[in-house]
């Protein structure tokens, strides 16, 4: 039997965004407010959420699991440091399951772990888990949730 697919975003959701904006240089932090994300190195310097890369292993053993997140258009650093923030945490089988995509909504599959409806993601066709959100608050209420489901 074929295993049901998964897509999980990378931003707030497997790599701690504010922390790595917390280690931004002065200077960008003032010139990116409220636009982080277009900051220049500012995806290298993001560490994983807790208990994101043992909760991705434990779901990649259950489902057909793909990372499906964007990148901003004004950072051109930012798709080169997604695809190393893959290489550096998640096992090598992640490294060619990354889809950088504005579009979520036209991606098939059963299940997407996204903490923002936007770029589709409320569009997705099949169940959207809104990550940091009651009841998916953190990764094991997630691993609980889709255990049951696989």
């Amino acid at each position: 039997m074929a295993k049901k697919i998964l897509y999980v975003d990378m931003d707030n959701v497997l790599v701690d965004f504010p922390a790595g904006s917390q280690k931004l240089p002065p200077h960008h932090i003032d010139e990116y407010y409220d636009n982080y994300d277009e900051a220049p190195g500012i995806f290298a310097l993001m560490p994983p959420m807790e208990k994101a890369i043992e909760s991705y292993e434990m779901l990649s053993q259950w489902f057909d699991t793909y990372i499906l997140s964007t990148s901003p258009w004004k950072n051109e650093t930012a798709v080169m440091e997604k695809i190393k923030w893959v290489q550096k945490y998640l096992p090598v089988v992640a490294r060619k399951r990354l889809t950088l995509s504005h579009h979520k909504h036209l991606y098939r599959g059963h299940y997407l772990i996204d903490d923002q409806s936007n770029n589709g993601a409320e569009h997705f066709e099949g169940e959207w888990i809104q990550f940091g959100k009651d009841p998916f608050a953190d990764w094991p209420s997630v691993v609980e949730y889709l255990r049951g489901r696989r």
